[in-house]
């Protein structure tokens, strides 16, 4: 056997990271509540500090794709978790509600925003040639599932401790996870006199164009280039109900949901860790079939049925049943982030392979808009009338509207 090539010490480093930066953007779902009991805050003003996380962590994306040229994996992989740890010290000091706003909305976003956007497809194109697909695919993975497996357990340190310790778990996994950066990881194979995993012979130690085009000029003018083109509006506009109706709505309020059902926070969040895996199935089959069905169809029936399901969601709390709420976990976890896969396969057809890469950064910060908004409209709806019920159901309504979006795009190639 040979030895063991270091692209893929640095894949599980990135896995790893990636699952600790999402378990921290993630967990907010869990201490909704408990900020609120502690100090009697609006749910309203919690929702807007994790609603504008989701916002910042979304548009910041393509930015972070800029800043890293200069700076470099190593070190900006660095500044983020050191970032998300400051977020997490200061969230056992806040006592105000701008500062919630501050900590988890401004640091936690910015801190999450590398790991969750553009960090997974950096690492694969600088250290993989062969098997390219398959890193992409662990990584994907870790940012779509991992971030839900850990929910348990903090709802559960939660209910029998207090926040401040579930926080201080969290805390001491992106400790770890920043002497585990700082120690192994390198910028690129070069630097340890390397190639990349099955690169046939030597390769330039950076792309030719690297000091040629200015990455925060060129994310400007392709994101003004695909304003002319109905596509860009239509994936934009479904991406940002895919946000709202999954991480901004669900991923955010469905733990307060079913406690308001009186489901207690453990179990609630033990749904949402099942989601979890049930979306590495849904996303990997949905992969799968975008290379064989129209993804227009696709992302129809996707949106269709999770439309369906979340109208359905509050008469199963209604109902008090268990297993109608185990249905609904393991058919909405298959259709979680099974729209990616088709609509960057659209976006590739229409823009062509060099622009659909940052135009689909720009569709994904509408997707994010869409969680910010979801986020913080769940918690003032249920300020106002006392129930979730009407921000589902209207999320199931948008979702219907998302299908209609994406059944009109053309099939047919733009000009590039």
């Amino acid at each position: 056997m040979g030895k063991l090539h270091y692209s893929w010490i640095i894949l599980f480093l990135t896995f790893f990271s990636v699952i600790v930066a999402g378990i921290v953007r993630s967990s907010s779902g869990v201490f909704v509540i408990p900020f609120e009991e502690e100090f009697h805050w609006d749910r309203s003003m919690i929702s807007l500090a994790f609603g504008l996380s989701l916002f910042i962590y979304g548009f910041s994306g393509p930015f972070m794709g800029a800043i890293v040229q200069s700076v470099g994996i190593k070190k900006m992989m660095l500044i983020s978790m050191g970032t998300l740890m400051i977020s997490l010290i200061l969230s056992l000091l806040m006592t105000e509600p701008w500062q919630l706003i501050l900590i988890w909305g401004v640091l936690n976003g910015l801190g999450s925003s590398f790991f969750l956007t553009v960090l997974s497809p950096l690492i694969a194109n600088t250290w993989f040639v062969k098997r390219r697909g398959l890193a992409v695919g662990i990584l994907t993975a870790s940012t779509a599932t991992g971030q839900l497996l850990l929910l348990p357990l903090l709802a559960y340190v939660i209910e029998v401790s207090n926040w401040k310790n579930a926080i201080i778990i969290i805390l001491i996994l992106s400790m770890v996870m920043f002497i585990l950066i700082w120690s192994f990881m390198k910028d690129s194979p070069k630097k340890i006199g390397l190639n990349p995993y099955g690169a046939a012979e030597e390769l330039p130690s950076e792309p030719p164009n690297h000091t040629k085009i200015n990455p925060f000029k060129s994310a400007i003018e392709t994101l003004f280039y695909a304003f002319k083109y109905k596509e860009f509006w239509l994936l934009a506009g479904s991406f940002f109900i895919c946000g709202l109706s999954t991480n901004g709505l669900i991923g955010t309020h469905f733990v307060s949901l079913c406690v308001s059902f009186g489901i207690v926070a453990v179990t609630a969040a033990s749904f949402l860790s099942i989601m979890g895996v049930f979306d590495l199935v849904g996303t990997t089959a949905s992969g799968w079939l975008s290379d064989r069905i129209d993804n227009r169809w696709l992302l129809f029936w996707y949106y269709a049925l999770r439309g369906l399901s979340l109208l359905l969601l509050p008469y199963a709390l209604q109902q008090g049943s268990l297993t109608l709420l185990m249905i609904f976990t393991v058919f909405y976890g298959l259709d979680w982030i099974a729209t990616v896969p088709p609509t960057i396969n659209i976006a590739r057809n229409v823009f062509g392979l060099e622009k659909s890469v940052i135009i689909y950064g720009w569709i994904f910060a509408a997707h994010q808009v869409g969680a910010a908004v979801a986020a913080y409209g769940g918690g003032v709806i249920f300020e106002r009338y006392d129930t979730y019920s009407y921000a589902f159901i209207g999320a199931g309504i948008f979702c219907f509207l998302a299908s209609l979006f994406v059944i009109i795009i053309r099939k047919e190639h733009a000009e590039n």
